[in-house]
C-alpha cells in the first residue's frame, strides 16, 4: 500500500511496499515516475497491471481510491500480488482435468483390460478343458475391446480439435441467417428463431457455426429428456453489442461448477467439448459465453453467447 500526496509523491508505504521497490533507493518522498508507478495513478480500477518491480514480478490487482489527510488530498494504492490465487486456480484447474481425464480413460481402459485377462486365461486352458463357446467369448470380448478403443481413439481426437482451434478468419456473418441456418440443422425437435433486429458481425462463419450448433444441440437434448417442449432463438444489439440467447424448455442445470470443465459431461455419448469449444470460439471473438437457468419462472435453461462492440453493427452500416 502507498499513499500518494496531489502532485503525485509518495507520503506513506508499508513494509511490503518498501519490500517490492527496495531496489529503488527508498520510497518516502519520491515521485510516482521515479518509482515506475505512473501508471497506478491513472486509468480504470480495479484492473491487473504485469508491471516489474525490484521485489516482484505480478501479476498485480491494481485498486485506488482518495482521501484526505490533513485536509489535503491523497490517493492510496493498493497492488495485490495475484502470483499465489493464480496458481491456486491453475493447481484446482488441473486437478479438474486430470479427475474428468482419468475417469474418461479409465471407462475404456478397465473393460479392455478385464475382457482381454479373461480370454488369456480361457486361451492358456488345454483344448479339452476349453467352453464350448469359447469362440462366442473371443468374437463379442473382442468387439468390445475394438468399440472402447473406437471410443478412446475419438475421446483423445476430440482433445486435440480442442487444443488446436485456430483464431477467427473474419468476415461479414448477417446474425439472422447464422441463426436460420443452425436451427434447421436440428431435425429432432423444433427451434424457432424469433425476429430480431438487422445485424452484421465481422467474426469467423465457420466457427460461430460450430459454436451455435453446440448451443442448439445440447438445447435439443435437454428437450428430449424432458419429453417435450421447444427451442427458441433470440438476440438483441445493444450499444453495439450482440447477445444471442439460445432457450430451452428442458429440465434446467443441476450442475453448474463443472459446465465448462473439458470432457466433462452427464450424457453417454457426450465428448465433454461441446461448451468448452464453444466459449474458446467467443472468447476468441472478443464475447463470452454463460449458461444460467430461465429466469422467466419456467423450466429450462438460457445459453447466452454475447460479441464485443467492435464485431457487431446495424446491418444497413455494413455495406
Amino acid at each position: 500500500m502507498l499513499a500518494f500526496d496531489a502532485q503525485g509523491t509518495v507520503r506513506l508505504a508499508n513494509r511490503s511496499a518498501e519490500r517490492l521497490l527496495s531496489g529503488t533507493g527508498g520510497v518516502l518522498g519520491r515521485a510516482a515516475e521515479a518509482l515506475g508507478l505512473s501508471a497506478c495513478l491513472e486509468g480504470q480500477v480495479p484492473r491487473t497491471l504485469m508491471t516489474v518491480f525490484p521485489g516482484g514480478a505480478g501479476p498485480w490487482e491494481l485498486r485506488r481510491s482518495q482521501f484526505r489527510q490533513r485536509g489535503l488530498p491523497h490517493t492510496l494504492v493498493v497492488l495485490t500480488d495475484l502470483r499465489r490465487a493464480l496458481r491456486e486456480e491453475e493447481r484446482l484447474a488441473w486437478q479438474r482435468l486430470v479427475r474428468v481425464l482419468g475417469h474418461e480413460i479409465n471407462n475404456s481402459l478397465a473393460p479392455i483390460r478385464s475382457i482381454a485377462e479373461h480370454l488369456k486365461e480361457q486361451l492358456a486352458r488345454p483344448p479339452g478343458e476349453r467352453a464350448s463357446d469359447l469362440e462366442e467369448d473371443l468374437t463379442g470380448g473382442l468387439e468390445v475391446i475394438a468399440r472402447r478403443s473406437a471410443s478412446l481413439t475419438r475421446f483423445l481426437a476430440a482433445y486435440a480439435r480442442l487444443a488446436r482451434l485456430p483464431p477467427p478468419t473474419f468476415a461479414a456473418v448477417e446474425v439472422a441467417a447464422w441463426a436460420g441456418r443452425v436451427a434447421a440443422l436440428e431435425r429432432r425437435v423444433r427451434v424457432i428463431v424469433e425476429p430480431g433486429p438487422d445485424a452484421v458481425l465481422q467474426a469467423d462463419g465457420d466457427q460461430l457455426d460450430q459454436l451455435l450448433i453446440n448451443l442448439v444441440r445440447n438445447a435439443a437434448d435437454a428437450v428430449l429428456q424432458a419429453g417435450a417442449g421447444e427451442v427458441r432463438l433470440r438476440w438483441r444489439v445493444d450499444a453495439g453489442q450482440l447477445a444471442l440467447a439460445v432457450v430451452d424448455d428442458g429440465t434446467g442445470l443441476a450442475e453448474t461448477a463443472n459446465l465448462f470443465v473439458p470432457f466433462f459431461t452427464t450424457k453417454p455419448d457426450g465428448s465433454g467439448i461441446g461448451l468448452v469449444l464453444a466459449r474458446q470460439i467467443a472468447e476468441a471473438h472478443g464475447g463470452a459465453l454463460s449458461l444460467t437457468n430461465r429466469g422467466d419462472g419456467r423450466r429450462g435453461c438460457e445459453a447466452c453467447v454475447t460479441i464485443g462492440t467492435s464485431a457487431a453493427r446495424p446491418l444497413s452500416q455494413s455495406a
